[in-house]
């Protein structure tokens, strides 16, 4: 759906964006993680052909961006981080007007529009003031707005904004939907809403992409599997033998008890290698049972300080 090859823009000696390349496929839902200023919003008005690059190429749905740019926004429905409404007309005007501005006949535009109210749960505003309405309707209106012509590419900047937790939740919902006929893009400082919606992430900073992969991909890479968690049932000598034997396990350099209940062991191991197998095999043969042992889940938000911060050389390129 997307190829982006060495893309940057300046805007005079400031550089914004890049150099980065990158692909994005067909369904994929993909974020672009970063602080403010590190070049997300730059990246989505580039894509969605509001903001032309200064150099490079971009191709979307195999149309190339600066060549034929009304093309590629046939394409794309774009949010951006204030939504473009007109307050004084009713919500079902303006989607009529938005979809008639995109080349849409009037036929069309109201064939479509019962299909767009229901899937950004709309319907029952529909004939309400756009002005009259609270922030997360008109949030609601504006993602109404970026599908009434049913682009193949949908690009939200910041889509959770001033939303309170429910209408966050409502958000996130309607974005796991629009994932079934539509690729996406979604850029948030906010970790729950990328964590939540996205299937792969993009993390931005200074303008360069520093990471990319899946949550699960950037916390195995950074952590190098020698945190882990393990639940034991202990056998003969109890939890002293258990913690005797974990500490004794090559590598190990740190066990501590998370938890006790109903007879079994939590404990959090740390190594200066990938211990796993070694523990099970002297916690098993000192006669105890290994119930559950998995890498420590590195937290996205720490993971998102590192790579954001520049504290990590674990960074992944672009794919």
């Amino acid at each position: 759906m997307i190829e982006a090859t060495e893309l940057e823009k300046h805007y005079g000696d400031k550089r914004a964006l890049g150099p980065v390349s990158f692909t994005i496929s067909e369904g994929e839902a993909v974020g672009f993680l970063g602080l403010n200023g590190a070049g997300k919003t730059t990246a989505l008005r580039v894509l969605a052909c509001d903001l032309r690059p200064s150099a490079g190429s971009v191709r979307v749905g195999g149309i190339d961006a600066v060549e034929s740019p009304h093309e590629v926004r046939r394409q794309v429905g774009f949010l951006p981080e204030t939504p473009p409404l007109y307050l004084d007309m009713t919500v079902g005007d303006y989607l009529d007007f938005a979809g008639r501005l995109r080349g849409m006949t009037a036929g069309a535009v109201r064939d479509r529009l019962p299909e767009v109210l229901k899937a950004t749960n709309l319907t029952e505003v529909k004939d309400d003031i756009v002005r009259q309405l609270s922030h997360g309707y008109r949030q609601r209106v504006g993602v109404a707005q970026a599908i009434v012509h049913r682009p193949k590419l949908l690009v939200l900047d910041e889509p959770t904004r001033g939303l309170d937790p429910v209408q966050i939740v409502e958000m996130r919902q309607m974005i796991r939907d629009l994932k079934k006929t539509h690729t996406i893009l979604v850029s948030s400082h906010i970790l729950p809403e990328i964590s939540e919606t996205c299937d792969r992430l993009l993390v931005i900073r200074d303008g360069a992409i520093v990471a990319a992969g899946t949550e699960a991909e950037l916390s195995s890479g950074l952590l190098d599997a020698r945190s882990v968690v393990l639940e034991v049932a202990p056998g003969a000598g109890g939890e002293e033998a258990v913690l005797a034997c974990a500490r004794a396990a090559a590598g190990v350099t740190r066990v501590d008890v998370a938890s006790r209940a109903h007879g079994v062991l939590e404990l959090n191991v740390d190594a200066a290698l990938d211990a796993r197998a070694e523990l099970c095999r002297v916690l098993v043969g000192g006669g105890h049972g290994v119930l559950r042992l998995d890498r420590a889940r590195h937290q996205l938000e720490s993971i998102f300080l590192e790579l954001v911060q520049g504290r990590t050389d674990s960074s992944k390129g672009a794919t």
